[in-house]
């Protein structure tokens, strides 16, 4: 009564197919009870071509239906078919199965040719084909109603979503291509129909897979988005070159209809490396050194209940100052920066790391000069830390006036109002570019190294300079840079093939303005024992491969010419200072010997400002010069002196391209 009452509930629905798809396991164990006993009498009356059944033979029959359902549903349970989800039947399915069904046979066939004949059943003995023609019949029952299901369930989702699917081209007809066919087929809250393949392989071109056919190569995507109104398409080849990949993106980019690649599920399962997935790197093992630590005791001295000040503490090294002077255990920190976002993140970050720490956030531009002195009245920090600057050696170049006024005019400021409410201790963080410098960045940080010099002189007060090597990991430095590029699939850009770098990471660079703070009596300059400097083309080269990827296979290097303000090596120190290691073996310092008059140094600083202020550039250049000797312009050079030859040269893994192809020399493996 119950399976009537769910045909009944099932015919009389007026969506038949949702009552269909709603079927539990329970009903399709019934109606393969209801199959299981009458296929035995449909195949014996195949086999007498009728059903005038003698009694005893009529007996035999009845008792083969019982013994054979037994066996067939205790075989069926163990296999799992009572507990699967047969929409989503595939071939792994159908396997079982025909597993199934071809032992249960076995088993009854065996029976029926041996043990049957001992028992009343013998009457079948002299029928031997019996079982086999029921197998066949069990196997179309159970085989038909599994896929069957999955059938309907693939033609009703079909027919509820056929006129909103986007029409999709899949490119790569292989087993990538195969299962992101299969998901849009199963899930059909994606809105995609598949229409066709895309394959750079010609023996597929022509053919039909999984329905659906291979209309060309992947040079004619164009070509088939306007023929079949593609509206997105999927490129789905992860065994490709990256720069294959990364050609047939662009290729179908062109198209002007939506184009994705689909995440790793295959690619991680398989181990393939594609465009979007690229591995996080330990940046201090591209340095091959060990990471320079420093005593940070008498930073603690310095720091435990000193209220503190950090400019640009927003900025990749403001915020881990922020971070690490913290856990000395301040009476507050005062977070100044001109970004409200960064300042709000940092802000949040210290509070939920250190709840009991008091810090203040201040939103100030370090030009405004009224701005800083209200924020330093306000505040009275014992210990400064100038982070805030401008950075960026090419972009300075196109933005004089804003490096002048930020970087020098700034300094200034902050220098005066520090003097003015008597801090104690002023850490400036300057480059290794201020060392000879040829750029308009590199030349700003020099003079805010004369400032604070000249303000240590004054006032008696502990204020110096620390100078960075190229920080790692830093916003806006080479190795993000490089990792967004190869997440890009490449080319890698680089000025010049003998392009070299001293390289810290952010905790080596913190450490040494926490050393600074702490050590320093006024007018020094503290630096890193950073090693040798590294040839940006070997980090280039490391960080493809570490990512999984081959130099000239999958991501190109390209040569684009040394650009204004730039040098092929960077100083640690002028050759009017005298350097010396300090009592960690790691942090050098230094002291200017040359003679600098303060107010000489404040007037022209100030006719900078000025000529800054009012876009008079050439005439802020030469008065650069003039406060900064060592100041060289460095103008761009779009060849980079690299001629072919040399680039040849540069390193015995490469064989580098001749040709400038506008961008740079190409570098190929």
């Amino acid at each position: 009564m119950k399976l009537v009452s769910s045909l009944g509930h099932f015919y009389s629905n007026r969506d038949y197919l949702a009552a269909v798809l709603r079927l539990r396991n329970r009903h399709i164990l019934l109606l393969d009870i209801v199959a299981l006993l009458l296929i035995p009498i449909i195949a014996m009356a195949l086999r007498l071509d009728g059903l005038n059944l003698t009694p005893s033979i009529g007996r035999a029959l009845a008792i083969y239906t019982v013994v054979a359902l037994t066996i067939q549903l205790a075989i069926f349970y163990k296999m799992g078919f009572y507990s699967r989800f047969w929409q989503y039947a595939g071939v792994i399915d159908l396997t079982q199965v025909v597993i199934a069904v071809g032992v249960s046979t076995a088993l009854l066939a065996i029976l029926n040719a041996g043990l049957y004949a001992s028992l009343a059943t013998r009457n079948l003995a002299t029928y031997p084909s019996l079982p086999l023609i029921a197998g066949l019949l069990t196997f179309m029952a159970i085989g038909g109603s599994r896929f069957g299901l999955r059938g309907v369930y693939y033609w009703h989702q079909h027919r509820k979503g056929a006129a909103a699917k986007r029409r999709t081209l899949v490119a790569g007809a292989g087993e990538a291509g195969m299962m992101v066919v299969r998901e849009i087929r199963t899930n059909p809250e994606l809105n995609m129909e598949v229409v066709a393949f895309v394959d750079d392989d010609p023996q597929k071109v022509g053919s039909w897979i999984a329905g659906l056919p291979v209309v060309g190569t992947l040079d004619v995507i164009p070509k088939v988005v306007e023929d079949l109104q593609i509206q997105e398409i999927i490129v789905a080849i992860p065994t490709a070159p990256l720069m294959r990949q990364q050609q047939i993106m662009a290729l179908s980019k062109k198209s002007g209809v939506s184009v994705f690649s689909p995440p790793g599920v295959f690619e991680l399962l398989a181990g393939y490396k594609t465009i979007s997935h690229v591995p996080q790197i330990d940046l201090q093992s591209l340095l091959e050194r060990e990471p320079i630590t420093t005593d940070q005791s008498d930073a603690a001295s310095v720091l435990q209940g000193a209220r503190v000040l950090v400019t640009g503490a927003g900025g990749s090294i403001g915020s881990e100052l922020c971070q690490q002077i913290a856990g000395f255990k301040p009476a507050e920190i005062i977070l100044l920066g001109h970004g409200e976002n960064s300042i709000f993140q940092i802000g949040l970050n210290l509070r939920m790391a250190f709840p009991d720490l008091i810090t203040h956030s201040v939103i100030a531009d370090i030009r405004d000069e009224k701005g800083i002195d209200w924020a330093l009245d306000k505040h009275r920090p014992d210990v400064v830390f100038h982070a805030a600057a401008h950075k960026h050696v090419p972009f300075m170049e196109e933005n004089a006036s804003e490096a002048i006024t930020n970087n020098v005019q700034g300094t200034l400021n902050l220098i005066r109002s520090a003097q003015r409410y008597l801090v104690k201790r002023f850490v400036l963080i300057s480059s290794d570019k201020a060392v000879n410098p040829t750029s308009i960045m590199g030349v700003t940080k020099r003079i805010a190294e004369l400032l604070v010099n000249a303000a240590a002189k004054e006032s008696g007060q502990a204020y110096m300079a620390v100078r960075f090597g190229n920080v790692l990991g830093s916003r806006g430095s080479v190795v993000p840079l490089f990792q967004r590029q190869i997440q890009a699939g490449g080319p890698l850009t680089i000025t010049h093939p003998d392009m070299r770098r001293y390289f810290m990471t952010i905790p080596e660079a913190v450490q040494l303005v926490l050393q600074a703070g702490a050590l320093g009596s006024g007018g020094q300059v503290f630096t890193l024992d950073m090693g040798e400097q590294i040839p940006i083309l070997d980090l280039a080269t490391k960080l493809i491969s570490r990512s999984g990827f081959k130099l000239g296979r999958d991501i190109e290097i390209v040569f684009t010419g040394i650009r204004s303000g730039e040098k092929l090596g960077e100083e640690l120190f002028l050759s009017s200072e005298n350097y010396a290691r300090t009592i960690h073996e790691k942090v050098f310092v230094a002291v200017d010997s040359s003679a600098i008059d303060n107010r000489s140094l404040y007037n022209e600083v100030a006719e900078l400002i000025d000529l800054a202020q009012r876009r008079q550039l050439e005439d802020a250049i030469r008065k650069m010069q003039v406060i900064a000797p060592s100041y060289r312009p460095q103008f761009a050079d779009p060849m980079g002196k690299a001629t072919a030859n040399h680039l040849q040269n540069t390193t015995s893994s490469m064989r580098v391209g001749t040709t400038w192809n506008g961008r740079g020399w190409m570098a190929q493996v």
